[in-house]
C-alpha cells in the first residue's frame, strides 16, 4: 500500500512539472460584483480628498441617453488595507497607489481572479494621480465596460432564444436570452421584446438598409436619426396615427465604434411616442458591412417608466455587441 502511495505522488509531481508556468491562472478564484460596480481600492484620506472627488467626476458621471440622471458605474471604496479575500475578488477594480513610484496607468488582467480587469493609477502627489485619471480616463472605461459586457453576456449565454431563421435571414449570429420574443419577422426586418411588467417592455429592432443611406460626416447623426424615424413610423406604428421618433429638443450622442472588427456607429438619445404621453432611452447601432453593400442596424430601446434604466440599456447594448456578421 505504501508502494501505491509513493506512486502516485510521484504522478502528481510529473503532472505539475508538465505544467506551464502561465497554468497556474488556472487556480485563480472566480471573480465576484454586481454588474457596472467598481470597486475603488484608495486610502480614505485619498477618496475623501481631491483625488476621490476626481473619481466620482469621472466614474459616477451621467451616463448619455438616459432621460434622467444615472451614474456611469456604481462605486464601493475598499481601504488597501482590507482589499483582501472575497474583496480582492471584484471583476472591475481601480486601484490607486500614491508614493514613490512614477505617474502611471496600468490595465491588468485576471490579477487576483478571474476574469477580473483592474486599473492601477499611481503617482507621487494628489496631483499627478489626478491627470493620470485624466488622461487615461477613456482607456480605463473602455476596458471596464468590455469586461462587463464580456460577463454579461456569459450570463446570457445560459438560456439562447432560439433565433436561427432571423440569423440566416439577417445573415448574422447574435446571443439574445430567452426571455425575449421574436414579436415581429418581415422580410429584413425582426422586432424582439422582452417584457418587464405589463406595460414595461425592452425591445429591440434589426435590420439592414443600404450603404449610401448614411453619409460620412457632419451629417451622419442626422441621416441615422432620419433612418430610425422612418422604420419606427412603418413597422411599429401606434393607433390613430401614434408613432415612435426621436426626440427633437434632445440632441443624441454619436460615437465611433468596432462590432466583429467591423467599424460601426453608436447612437444614444430619448425617443417619445408622437401623439402619446410614452417615451424613455434607446441605443442604435450602424454596422458598416461592406462586403455585403449596406448597414446592419441593431437599435434596442426601453419603455420603463418609474424605473431605472441604466441596466437595462446595458443588457441591450452587451446583446448588440455579440453580434458577428457571417
Amino acid at each position: 500500500m505504501r508502494a501505491l502511495y509513493s506512486l502516485l505522488f510521484c504522478a502528481v509531481l510529473l503532472a505539475c512539472g508538465d505544467k506551464k508556468k502561465d497554468d497556474s491562472k488556472l487556480y485563480l478564484p472566480a471573480s465576484n460584483g454586481n454588474l457596472n460596480t467598481i470597486s475603488i481600492v484608495a486610502d480614505n484620506i485619498l477618496w475623501e480628498d481631491s483625488v476621490g472627488e476626481n473619481i466620482r467626476n469621472i466614474f459616477a458621471s451621467p451616463l448619455n441617453g438616459l432621460p434622467t440622471d444615472e451614474p456611469m458605474f456604481n462605486m464601493k471604496q475598499i481601504p488597501p488595507q482590507v482589499f483582501d479575500g472575497f474583496a480582492a475578488r471584484s471583476r472591475i477594480v481601480l486601484k490607486i497607489e500614491k508614493g514613490s513610484e512614477e505617474p502611471s496607468t496600468k490595465i491588468l488582467n485576471d490579477v487576483l481572479a478571474r476574469p477580473q480587469t483592474v486599473a492601477v493609477v499611481t503617482g507621487k502627489t494628489n496631483e499627478e494621480i489626478i491627470i493620470q485619471l485624466k488622461e487615461n480616463k477613456e482607456k480605463i472605461i473602455d476596458a471596464f465596460n468590455k469586461e462587463e459586457v464580456r460577463e454579461k453576456l456569459r450570463r446570457i449565454n445560459k438560456s439562447l432564444l432560439a433565433d436561427e431563421e432571423m440569423e440566416k435571414k439577417l445573415g448574422i449570429t447574435i446571443d439574445i436570452p430567452t426571455a425575449y420574443k421574436i414579436g415581429k419577422a418581415e422580410d429584413d426586418f425582426f422586432w424582439i421584446r422582452k417584457s418587464l411588467t405589463n406595460t414595461k417592455t425592452m425591445d429591440l429592432m434589426l435590420y439592414e438598409i443600404p450603404i449610401s443611406t448614411i453619409s460620412k460626416g457632419d451629417s451622419t447623426i442626422v441621416d441615422i436619426v432620419k433612418m430610425r424615424d422612418e422604420i419606427t413610423k412603418t413597422k411599429i406604428p401606434g393607433e390613430d396615427g401614434i408613432y415612435m421618433a426621436v426626440v427633437d429638443d434632445y440632441a443624441p450622442s454619436m460615437f465611433e465604434t468596432i462590432i466583429d472588427n467591423k467599424p460601426a456607429y453608436e447612437v444614444r438619445g430619448i425617443w417619445v411616442m408622437k401623439g402619446f404621453t410614452m417615451g424613455g432611452p434607446f441605443i442604435t447601432y450602424a454596422i458598416e458591412d461592406k462586403i455585403n453593400n449596406r448597414y446592419l442596424i441593431a437599435d434596442g430601446y426601453v419603455y420603463a417608466p418609474s424605473l431605472e434604466k441604466r441596466d437595462y440599456i446595458f443588457e441591450l447594448e452587451s446583446m448588440i455587441k455579440s453580434i458577428k456578421i457571417k
